[in-house]
């Protein structure tokens, strides 16, 4: 059935680049940071790239190593025009295996041959809503839900089988030929160990895209998440990442790419990111 899915969501993305696209107006790759502006009523935007992390770790698992994602994915739909569903993942996820800790809670139901492993990426399906547009003196502000799936599986030992759930405020302002945007939430994350009970953490991101020329633009951003629990159930912890690059448009598409870092010692050290997006008007809204 996973299977089948994803070749449907294959098929549904080559169907998409397909059509005729004109540039998106709200912010994307390589920030993760999210914009209140939608995409637009009736148009969808279809992201893709590839990331590599240096010293990712597992804290449930026990894994530590060098991760690949290709391809990561996202899709947008805009519902109205102020109204957008988004799904994001990734089909594949590689990790060259540089440690192990058979003291970690899952350690025992890891079913790996070898120094290496792969698995796929937790889908995310989210909502978004803007509810104030922006003014000459006020930021424009929205609100985003949003449910990762359990798509992964603990015996891969990369990702975690577990549903959580996230709610953002967004807040963003265009000051001449910059950009700055603001998220502020909460997540509720389910244990990964299987024992009852969640932890509570605190999100945050603040992202900059200033333009350079009319085609070219500077962007980084700060993201993560707070634990609200000492000590941190393990797979909850602390997380942080910066991160800076930059966009370049050429016609219908945009090109980017980024290095990232890690803020605390169980995020990667350092990573890179490089990728496409893409906006078409696919369907209209009655």
């Amino acid at each position: 059935m996973r299977f089948a899915c994803l070749r449907a969501f294959q098929a549904l993305i080559l169907t998409g680049m397909l059509a005729a696209a004109p540039p998106a107006s709200a912010q994307q790759r390589p920030l993760v940071t999210e914009d209140p502006e939608t995409i637009g009523a009736g148009r969808i935007l279809l992201e893709g790239g590839m990331d590599l992390a240096h010293d990712y770790h597992n804290t449930v698992s026990g894994l530590q190593g060098n991760l690949v994602t290709i391809p990561t994915i996202g899709l947008s739909f805009g519902l109205s025009s102020i109204a957008e569903l988004q799904i994001d993942g990734g089909l594949f996820n590689h990790l060259t295996i540089t440690s192990r800790d058979p003291t970690a809670p899952l350690a025992p139901l890891l079913r790996i041959d070898g120094d290496s492993t792969h698995d796929i990426s937790n889908a995310v399906v989210a909502t978004k809503i803007r509810i104030v547009p922006e003014g000459a003196s006020r930021p424009s502000i929205g609100l985003r839900f949003a449910t990762k799936l359990p798509n992964a599986s603990n015996e891969k030992g990369i990702d975690l089988d577990t549903t959580d759930f996230a709610a953002s405020l967004l807040l963003a302002k265009t000051i001449q030929s910059v950009r700055v945007v603001g998220n502020i939430g909460a997540a509720i994350l389910t244990k990964p160990t299987g024992e009852p009970g969640q932890n509570d953490v605190v999100l945050y991101s603040l992202s900059f895209a200033r333009a350079v020329t009319q085609q070219a633009e500077v962007v980084g951003e700060v993201n993560g998440r707070i634990s609200t629990r000492d000590p941190s159930p393990p797979g909850t912890e602390t997380h942080g990442i910066l991160k800076l690059g930059g966009r370049y448009t050429r016609g219908p598409a945009r090109f980017d790419a980024a290095v990232f870092f890690g803020t605390t010692t169980i995020d990667p050290t350092v990573g890179v990111t490089i990728g496409f997006t893409y906006v078409f008007s696919a369907f209209t809204i009655p």
